[in-house]
């Protein structure tokens, strides 16, 4: 959304300098916290991250008319391992603590399968408002979900643009290993109204099946046979 005023190939692009929630706001905590002048004062079309229940957006985002959201899913397994490792920073629990109550509905953001399926079921009714996208697809080509984005937000490459590799070098730009090892990612925090969270806690692996390493087959077999049972006839595996 921002290539036109900071190209990806730019020394002084944002993302060099400064934390991607600064660049992108992180909307629930600016609510939490009476910030709501900071979303008022983005240049239009805003751009801002949520981690908020599709039931639970606000009418003034789903009544928008040209609104678009775009939804990034984790392998269910992968994303309670990888909340588990930023949360433990700030809180004192042990994995199978969260393990026992994202089986029992009871995660940080709610039942992990229904946030899933409402975003999932709205997308495909809703073609032109929510991108559904699956983050191992994403890690595997990279380049080709850069370009399916730019199209969803309207905002799609020109021959121009993919003569000078514009796709490839947003890639390069915001690739985990890139953003992982620049300083500004490796000092300062995301001070919360609750928790501040180191900006290096936001970094860990971003690979895909980590975990075996955090997870027994059992562990395995009953969260698996739980995510399955409750997207039953949605047409939404991970399989």
């Amino acid at each position: 959304m921002a290539r036109g005023a900071y190209p990806p190939a730019d020394a002084q692009h944002p993302l060099l300098h400064m934390n991607p929630h600064e660049c992108v706001p992180f909307m629930d905590e600016l609510f939490t916290t009476g910030q709501e002048a900071r979303l008022e004062a983005l240049p239009s079309p805003r751009l801002m991250n949520t981690h908020t229940h599709h039931s639970l957006l606000p009418a003034s985002v789903t009544d928008y008319p040209d609104y678009k959201i775009v939804f990034i899913c984790r392998e269910p397994k992968d994303m309670l391992v990888s909340l588990w490792h930023f949360l433990k920073g700030v809180r004192s629990f042990t994995f199978v603590d969260l393990f026992d109550a994202a089986c029992e509905g009871r995660a940080p953001n709610g039942p992990i399968w229904d946030h899933l399926i409402r975003y999932w079921n709205t997308s495909k009714t809703s073609l032109d408002k929510i991108l559904f996208l699956r983050y191992e697809e994403m890690l595997i080509d990279p380049v080709g979900h850069v370009r399916k984005l730019a199209r969803f937000i309207g905002q799609p490459f020109s021959q121009a643009d993919e003569a000078a590799e514009i796709p490839a070098d947003i890639v390069k730009l915001c690739s985990f290993d890139k953003l992982k090892g620049l300083g500004v990612n490796k000092a300062g925090s995301f001070d919360g109204k609750v928790f501040n969270f180191s900006h290096e806690s936001f970094f860990r692996k971003g690979v895909a099946e980590d975990w075996v390493n955090n997870m027994t087959s059992e562990m395995a077999q009953r969260f698996d046979t739980i995510i399955e049972d409750k997207l039953r006839g949605s047409g939404l595996t991970f399989k």
